[in-house]
């Protein structure tokens, strides 16, 4: 688990649904949400991964005070949420950060407070609910098979980027 970190892309606390913009190069505002919830965690996502999404794994970050978009944080993977929504699978990591003592000393998913545990399942069942979107929380998997989806989404990735590369008959061409 070493060398795992997580770039941000919405603090804890906010109603802006910012997201990475991979041909920007940056981090854009994707929509407001428009109800009374607030992410309950920092939420971005883990580098060269590729969730069965087709986005990057989701991964979202235990913080004592929110930090901001684009901070890249050094976690601790703890545990998996898995929900549903229009495009299938979404698969989200539940981190906590190496430099924080107040989360720091967690090792498993029964070490999160399970009012923790009910607020990020609650959200995540509702938070698209106004866009008409409907969401199904398949619930809680403990660490090992978050390490497993990471390493999966790790190899798509790589798969992808080796889809991507030119081959040996782009350079015969030449």
């Amino acid at each position: 688990m070493p060398g795992v970190q997580v770039i941000v892309e919405i603090p804890r606390g906010s109603r802006n649904k910012y997201e990475w913009d991979a041909e920007l190069g940056a981090i854009k505002l994707d929509r407001f949400l428009f109800s009374s919830v607030v992410y309950p965690t920092d939420y971005g996502f883990v580098p060269e991964t590729l969730g069965e999404d087709g986005d990057p794994l989701d991964a979202m970050v235990c913080v004592s005070e929110p930090t901001f978009p684009g901070c890249i944080i050094p976690v601790k993977v703890i545990a998996l949420f898995r929900m549903r929504d229009e495009e299938g699978i979404d698969d989200k990591l539940l981190c906590v950060p190496h430099t924080d003592p107040n989360w720091n000393t967690i090792e498993k998913l029964e070490d999160i407070p399970q009012a923790l545990r009910d607020e990020i399942s609650h959200f995540f069942s509702i938070y698209k609910q106004p866009q008409g979107i409907q969401v199904t929380v398949d619930g809680w998997y403990q660490r090992d098979d978050a390490l497993k989806t990471m390493d999966e989404a790790h190899e798509r990735y790589r798969a992808g980027r080796e889809e991507q590369a030119p081959g040996p008959e782009a350079a015969e061409r030449a």
